[in-house]
């Protein structure tokens, strides 16, 4: 493909042109030394405003690991009933007799191994493992 020599010369000033812009709003800020401070205590691998286990700065990585890896076969409240909740056969987690059935080692090994179907997500933090068990317990006769 040939581009013409107007065409490319247009291109050229619109890049031009996009750098004196500033970037979009993002809701990130500078980064500041006291923001080093704050990713100490935080849980390893977390990021400021991402800790494991919700803060006020916004939503935890057991949210956005739910979020993510989760909702989309076990549903926003653990029913099974996410997008692709049906074609995989999702547990529904909020179901008594599951859930009476199954301990938290044995919820915390299946996200970690996988199970049937599902994939194993064993790079997680065992903060957001742990996390992700609180919230499975809190479907409990949803």
């Amino acid at each position: 493909m040939r581009v013409s020599f107007p065409a490319a010369l247009l291109g050229a000033a619109a890049l031009l042109a996009a750098c004196d812009r500033a970037p979009p709003s993002s809701g990130l800020r500078e980064w500041s030394a006291a923001d080093h401070e704050g990713e100490q205590k935080a849980a390893p691998g977390a990021r400021q405003g991402q800790r494991a286990t919700g803060d006020a700065g916004g939503p935890s990585l057991v949210d956005i690991t739910w979020q993510k890896q989760c909702a989309s076969c076990h549903g926003q409240s653990g029913k099974g009933d996410g997008p692709e909740g049906p074609m995989v056969k999702a547990q529904d987690l909020s179901r008594e007799d599951w859930q009476s059935k199954v301990d938290d080692a044995q919820i915390a090994s299946s996200i970690k191994n996988g199970k049937g179907r599902m994939p194993r997500f064993d790079k997680l933090p065992d903060e957001v493992v742990s996390g992700l068990v609180q919230r499975v317990r809190s479907f409990r006769n949803r």
